[in-house]
C-alpha cells in the first residue's frame, strides 16, 4: 500500500528510546521479532527501526497505520505488550517516547 497517499486518516508516528549499556543485542533481537509481527498487521503500512549512526544506543522507529482503528489494533496486539514490558527493563527512559506526525496539508487531528 502507498504510504504517501494520506487522506488525513493515517496514524503516523515515531518512537525513540535509548538502550542501556550491554543490552544492544537483546534489544535488536526483540525488535526483529516485533518488526516481523507488526508488518503482518493488516493496517500497518510501514514499520522501520533504525539506530543513530553516531549513537547506536539511540533507536528511532518510524510507523504508519492505515487509520485510527488499525493503530488501536496494533496497540492491542498481545505481542506488543510483551515487547514493551521487556523493552522497558532495557532502556534508559520509562518507555518509548512517541511523537505523532501528520503530512503537511492534511487536517490536524483533535
Amino acid at each position: 500500500m502507498d504510504t504517501n497517499s494520506d487522506d488525513g486518516n493515517q496514524v503516523i508516528l515515531y518512537a525513540e528510546f535509548t538502550v542501556r549499556a550491554g543490552h544492544d543485542e537483546t534489544v535488536a533481537g526483540l525488535m526483529a521479532g516485533l518488526t516481523r509481527d507488526v508488518r503482518t498487521e493488516p493496517g500497518n503500512l510501514a514499520f522501520e527501526a533504525y539506530v543513530e549512526r553516531d549513537r547506536p544506543a539511540r533507536w528511532f522507529v518510524y510507523e504508519v497505520y492505515r487509520d485510527e482503528a488499525a493503530f488501536q489494533a496494533h496497540i492491542g496486539a498481545p505481542y506488543g505488550a510483551v515487547f514493551n514490558a521487556q523493552l522497558n527493563e532495557l532502556i534508559e527512559e520509562q518507555g518509548s517516547q512517541l511523537t505523532f506526525l501528520r503530512r503537511p496539508g492534511t487536517p490536524p487531528v483533535h
